[in-house]
């Protein structure tokens, strides 16, 4: 990946299309646009311009913008040719893009990394552009966004600067000690703002688990044994026929899922294999990954047959705070069963009773990522194990008020480092291979 390239790609999706954008950046941007155009546009302006390639045939009829670095997106001298959309138009201007000296087309996300690599982004806004673009909900777009526009980047950079100042004033005292001028003890300045570091830190990672889920998606296990209708209300909340539904027990083998959207947050159903005893291979395996599934869920809905509510299910479900009963079947009873349920939801996949009442339910668990709606999140792995490893390094500086300072003031730039390599300032050359190619080209 050569930086001194020029590099261009389609920006917008497959044709065919109205329009086509075709995006250009690198030196010699200003080159490829009088080539092409015959001149350059002023900066900042639509420009309607024939394109022609070398020969001076003309291409296309499009508007042309153009950005000069470093106040554009890559931070270099970028421009988009707006054309039309067709397959014809799109191969004819890239083709004459790719035979002007110096000119490739775009890797994946290389548009991206050069923002990057020229201070226009830090990696935690490049992450949260990457999850803007794959949003799928409300939420996700609103907590994506938040950390496009610099959210994180404040917050660490915010905190590494504190500990920046932190670790100059015992520099100071250790090479200044007998200087008049240099503050008092170090331990009267510093410690009780690295104290307070220290606990915003833990504040904002309780909060990670809020970021992760917004993100990857609120996990919901339907679960109990077979035949008791998982697949019907799979079915019945996806609006949709995504799971077999037979009368034949373990009809269900692996676990099926389907992603919806609830009050703007994205839900993944998980749909898993009837719990019973067997001495088929195939299903104990689907039976152990319905057990795994149930545990790392974060809501479970424990499914029973009102029907037959008294049959004894040889792998109940442990009850706790993420196990909701429900009770299904409905329409084949009445309402003359509901006094025997002491808790729970009764429902009827087929007839729909009780259906919103379920919603509701899992609506209220989902209530409490709206709390933080706007606030910048841990959303990645990666950021989780950094912060950690910053206030790991913070609580060793401060626990061992007996240590040298010399070796406080170490464990206070270990972590600053962590901070900084989540924003990208300290040794990330290892990351930017495997973020920048989640993005698409032409971004």
């Amino acid at each position: 990946m050569n930086m001194r390239d020029t590099i261009f790609a389609l920006s917008t999706g497959h044709p065919p299309s109205g329009v086509a954008v075709i995006r250009i950046s690198g030196p010699g941007v200003r080159f490829g646009l009088e080539t092409l155009t015959g001149s350059l546009p002023p900066p900042r302006s639509a420009q309607l311009s024939v394109i022609r390639d070398s020969n001076g045939l003309v291409l296309d009829r499009g508007i042309i913008l153009y950005f000069p670095g470093p106040g554009s997106f890559t931070g270099e001298d970028v421009a988009e040719l707006q054309i039309h959309g067709s397959r014809a138009s799109i191969a004819a201007v890239l083709g004459a893009l790719s035979g002007l000296e110096g000119f490739r087309p775009a890797e994946a996300g290389e548009y991206t990394r050069r923002a990057f690599e020229n201070g226009r982004m830090d990696l935690t806004a490049v992450e949260g552009l990457s999850d803007l673009i794959r949003a799928e909900t409300e939420s996700q777009r609103r907590q994506a966004l938040s950390q496009t526009d610099g959210s994180l980047q404040i917050m660490y950079d915010g905190w590494a600067k504190r500990l920046t100042h932190a670790r100059a004033m015992i520099e100071a005292e250790l090479d200044f000690s007998d200087e008049e001028d240099i503050p008092g003890s170090v331990a009267d300045k510093i410690w009780p703002d690295m104290v307070l570091v220290a606990h915003e830190i833990s504040q904002h990672l309780e909060k990670a688990r809020h970021g992760e889920i917004v993100r990857e998606g609120f996990r919901i296990a339907l679960v109990g044994p077979p035949n008791v209708g998982k697949s019907s209300l799979l079915n019945a909340l996806a609006g949709r026929d995504v799971a077999i539904v037979s009368e034949s027990p373990g009809t269900t083998r692996d676990v099926i899922e389907v992603r919806l959207d609830i009050g703007g947050h994205l839900v993944v159903l998980q749909d898993t294999a009837g719990l019973r005893e067997t001495e088929n291979s195939v299903e104990l395996e689907g039976i152990r990954r319905s057990r795994m599934t149930a545990e790392n869920a974060d809501l479970v809905l424990d499914i029973h047959d009102l029907s037959c509510i008294d049959t004894e299910n040889p792998f109940p479900v442990g009850v706790n705070d993420k196990t909701v009963p429900v009770f299904s079947k409905l329409d084949l009873v009445g309402d003359d069963m509901l006094p025997t349920i002491d808790a729970g939801l009764a429902i009827s996949s087929k007839s729909g009773m009780g259906l919103d009442e379920l919603v509701a339910k899992i609506s209220g668990r989902l209530s409490i990522l709206d709390l933080d709606s706007g606030e910048g999140l841990p959303s990645r792995e990666r950021h989780v194990s950094l912060l950690q490893r910053c206030r790991k390094e913070l609580g060793l500086a401060l626990d061992d008020a007996a240590a040298p300072i010399e070796v406080r003031s170490e464990h206070l730039r270990f972590a600053a480092t962590a901070l900084g390599r989540i924003t990208g300032r300290i040794d990330v050359e290892d990351l930017l291979g495997v973020i920048f190619s989640e993005f698409c080209v032409g971004k």
